[in-house]
């Protein structure tokens, strides 16, 4: 029954990283192609929240519940699938963290242009570009992880 249990956290986790950073995403966009400062202010803000409650747990969840899985039913951690499978982690990682900065300071840029009833800044269009080239290689690793953890191919990194 344990098993189980953590298998379950462990999808589910997965898919809240899946879910969360498509729907950012999605919304993201759409709110800055409407280059309404409020629009703006108002999606991001949520969007920094959604980060902090959904992802942040997802992003701790996932290397708890997969090592685990991998010591229980004997997988080598470093080797194969589940060592691709964590250096991808660890590349999404390196890429969302800084994300994380970058929406708060997209969503105070956009709150002070909407206050002084102003056009997005030239900042937050820097920002945005940071933010969307970043959010690529996040996304397609965690993509990479998902197929791995369902395929599980044999493969051999090690001697």
């Amino acid at each position: 029954m344990a098993i189980e249990i953590l298998r379950w956290l462990h999808i589910v986790g997965a898919a809240v990283l899946l879910g969360t950073g498509a729907g950012i995403a999605f919304f993201m966009m759409m709110s800055h192609r409407t280059r309404n400062p409020a629009a703006v202010a108002h999606t991001a803000g949520v969007v920094v929240a959604a980060d902090c409650v959904f992802t942040a747990s997802a992003v701790v969840l996932q290397p708890i519940t997969g090592i685990a899985l991998a010591v229980i039913l004997g997988w080598p951690v470093f080797d194969g699938w589940v060592a691709i499978s964590m250096a991808l982690y660890v590349l999404a990682g390196i890429c969302w963290l800084p994300v994380i900065w970058i929406q708060i300071r997209m969503r105070d840029l956009a709150r002070e242009a909407a206050r002084c009833n102003a056009d997005l800044p030239a900042g937050y269009y820097a920002c945005y570009r940071w933010w969307f080239g970043l959010g690529i290689p996040a996304f397609l690793a965690v993509l990479a992880i998902i197929w791995l953890m369902v395929a599980k191919p044999a493969l051999k990194l090690l001697g």
